[in-house]
């Protein structure tokens, strides 16, 4: 069978056992002397299998080679070596070099530009729903016949260490797909160089290459799988033709239009579980947050036969989708950015707060992104909001941050991230960056002011409503000694909050380019800012700059601190005209220095900065009280007023019912039985499934108590749920509080009802 004709039947089959028959009836599939060892190492499955742990991530590295093989096509077409000092030194700054695309950010063209730019790179879905094929096909540089073992089929070589402005740095091939194709493995490439992409002394340089990878399982002594791809006689099979009909056609359902040159891979009967919907739904959602900076957009095909209202869309990113979908969507005065510096590196997060049930479209569990350029490398969930440090659990579902980690030096960058880019090394690195998050997410007044509203709306009426019961059960808990001691000091804590509506409060309209960015109050040489040796400190400005001033992809402002002269590591964030710059003391200093900061704000706008400098003495170190901790001594148990409320006792807590219509909220199903929620001053709200299965089934039994049953059913989870957070802060416990509640109380449920009845029957 001719090259091209066997290349287009494999490109045709959307089922593994088609490929087979096809190589069979081509004479390849048995002929072990056919095939060579993926990289030209036989154990190469100890890299191929330690990449990413999840299909949709896997896929993400083959659409970002696809986006460095646009870049590197347009680099050589511009007569630049890759390598060269030429080249431009970033991924922004190769699309604003060679697709005129301002600063490099997508969001500053048009969306039809964006999907004309999108004509370079493809994602086409084939095959049956439960078990989908994936095309990923590019118009990039391409490769020869004869460079394809030491490019796409090579492990560990150096293609483009030393070229900056692609993401592509391991030299993976991006095999991370493969243990996610059928049974066998299964990939098909095939591939052409592009004319303007050099390849000297190739005498196949404009022919196309064809090969399939597969996966050959341990037999006899064999210890490990292998990989190994076609390449009858040592290469892989070559053959002329002008283009290929490779490209899809979305007005015949098929891929019929001409690739005249690049890369095209199919993924066979790909494990995408949990991504059913077509392909321009979950899984555009899904790669949207994974590549929430995408350089080059890549247009979705759906060709499985689906009736969906669009059957193809442009992927353009996370970022752009919030810049232009979110403006129903998200929380007045949102997004909010944030500059801090963490071991003297500066990052930057961009902080998305969604009105009540707006995010399920762009996020699912996740609530920070840590994204190198354009790419998302690790993530954290969004209980990370729910620390006691944070304490914004009534939002942690509401909230998306996407920190930039774009600009760490290398060593910090290697440290942390894994070559697989889809999680995070536990370092000092990523522990400092926590804590920073900690502080700037956990001090953010507008955060916290919408976790009040948002805590308000939540308990509004309920609370009043359980206070009957609640009486009820601080009667029950004084009847026992043991009761008592262990949970309930016999009173409630003040509700934390300002429960004034947000429409109550005066709004705040930025200015698009601020007029004024002053400090607060004048901290001149004479009348400084004083700060302990072993303290930070904050300064605070007043402006009329949009909460996004500092970061938005559009014309954002820029701000600048040095200390002496010299650039210096800060924090800042903007909310609703006032600026809050957080410093540590350099290393080094001393009491009785005078140290003398400056820091600059400009945009396109201004012709001048706007230039403060401020003045801060240092002071001698700071004794806490108490030691060791760094806080107040805590109160002791007999402390009377509300220190002692979260201390030896756990203060009553608001118990909640929630019933079916309201599971979505609190992710209840059917078992599910108590949620805890920190109320924001060391307390707690009890959320109790009224609709749990196991109660609901009591009840029917014996419709004459139900009143009775409802009333032991949240005394009983409420006690074990006290008894739960007693080890609230326990270094030794891996599982968030909040999370042991909810899983011992699922599991406890079907149990409460019965054994309170059984208990009470027992005879002294």
């Amino acid at each position: 069978m001719a090259a091209r004709e066997l290349a287009l039947r494999l490109a045709r089959c959307d089922q593994e056992d088609d490929v087979i028959e096809e190589l069979r009836a081509a004479g390849y599939w048995e002929d072990g002397s056919a095939w060579q060892y993926y990289g030209g190492r036989e154990n190469n499955f100890s890299v191929i299998g330690d990449q990413q742990s999840e299909p949709e991530s896997a896929l993400v590295e083959k659409i970002t080679n696809s986006v460095d093989a646009v870049l590197m096509r347009e680099c050589f077409a511009a007569g630049i070596h890759p390598e060269s000092r030429e080249a431009p030194r970033s991924t922004e700054g190769a699309l604003e070099m060679f697709f005129s695309i301002p600063k490099g950010k997508l969001s500053r063209i048009t969306p039809a530009e964006r999907t004309a730019l999108a004509e370079n790179i493809c994602l086409v879905a084939t095959g049956s729903r439960r078990k989908p094929c994936y095309s990923v096909v590019d118009r990039g540089e391409g490769q020869t016949p004869r460079m394809l073992p030491s490019t796409i089929l090579s492990l560990g070589e150096s293609n483009k260490l030393r070229i900056p402005f692609v993401q592509g740095r391991f030299n993976m091939g991006g095999t991370g797909v493969l243990q996610f194709c059928g049974d066998h493995n299964l990939q098909l490439v095939i591939s052409r160089r592009h004319r303007s992409a050099p390849a000297p002394h190739d005498p196949t340089s404009q022919m196309w290459g064809m090969t399939i990878v597969r996966r050959e399982y341990p037999t006899g002594d064999m210890r490990n799988s292998t990989y190994r791809y076609l390449a009858p006689r040592g290469e892989v099979l070559s053959f002329a033709a002008d283009s290929l009909p490779l490209w899809p056609d979305s007005s015949v359902n098929a891929q019929t239009r001409p690739l005249e040159a690049g890369t095209f891979i199919k993924l066979y009967e790909y494990d995408m579980t949990g991504y059913r919907t077509a392909i321009t739904l979950d899984l555009y959602y899904r790669l949207s947050l994974l590549m929430p900076r995408i350089a080059v957009p890549v247009r979705l095909y759906e060709m499985r036969g689906y009736s969906a209202h669009t059957l193809e869309t442009t992927l353009t990113g996370l970022g752009v989708r919030l810049d232009e979908d979110t403006r129903d969507n998200l929380e007045t005065g949102f997004p909010t950015h944030h500059q801090f510096s963490v071991l003297g590196q500066q990052l930057s997060a961009q902080v998305y707060t969604f009105r009540a049930g707006a995010s399920e479209n762009y996020k699912r569990s996740e609530g920070i992104l840590f994204v190198l350029n354009g790419q998302t490398h690790g993530s954290m969930d969004d209980r990370f909001f729910a620390r006691k440090t944070v304490n914004l659990d009534y939002i942690r579902d509401s909230m998306l941050v996407i920190v930039d980690c774009s600009g760490l030096d290398a060593h910090i960058r290697e440290n942390t991230f894994m070559n697989s880019r889809d999680r995070l090394r536990q370092t000092e690195f990523r522990s400092e960056v926590e804590k920073a998050l900690e502080r700037e997410l956990g001090d953010h007044r507008g955060l916290k002011r919408l976790a009040n509203q948002r805590r308000l709306e939540a308990t509004r009426n309920k609370i009043s409503d359980a206070k009957p019961l609640a009486e009820a059960l601080q009667a029950v808990l004084r009847k026992s000694p043991t009761f008592a001691s262990l949970f309930i000091d016999g009173h409630r804590l003040p509700s934390p909050f300002d429960l004034r509506s947000s429409e109550e409060e005066e709004q705040f309209e930025g200015r698009q380019f601020p007029t004024f960015f002053k400090l607060e109050k004048e901290l001149g040489q004479n009348d400084p800012k004083h700060c302990p040796v072993n303290r930070g400190f904050r300064v605070e400005y007043i402006t009329d700059a949009a909460n996004d001033y500092l970061g938005r992809d559009l014309d954002p402002g820029e701000f600048q601190l040095r200390l002496n002269g010299e650039p210096y590591p800060h924090s800042i964030n903007l909310w609703n005209g006032r600026g809050y710059l957080n410093l540590r003391l350099p290393g080094g200093a001393k009491p009785g220095d005078v140290l003398t900061f400056t820091s600059t704000v400009s945009d396109v706008q201004r012709v001048d900065p706007f230039v403060e400098t401020f003045f801060v003495r240092v002071e001698p170190m700071q004794v806490q009280v108490g030691g060791g901790g760094g806080g107040r001594r805590k109160p002791s148990a007999r402390t009377s007023g509300d220190d002692a409320s979260t201390q030896a006792h756990l203060a009553l807590p608001e118990m909640i019912p929630v019933y079916r219509d309201q599971w979505a909220s609190h992710r209840f199903d059917d078992q599910s039985a108590l949620r805890v929620v920190r109320n924001g001053n060391g307390g707690w709200d009890f959320f109790i499934n009224m609709d749990n299965k196991y109660l609901l089934a009591e009840l029917k039994a014996d419709e004459t108590v139900t009143e009775l049953l409802k009333a032991r059913f949240q005394f009983g989870l409420t006690l074990l749920g006290l008894s739960l957070l007693r080890r609230d802060g326990d270094p030794d416990e891996e599982m968030p509080i909040e999370d042991d509640v909810r899983a011992v109380s699922q599991r406890v449920a079907p149990i409460v009802l019965p054994m309170i009845a059984a208990l009470g029957q027992l005879e002294a």
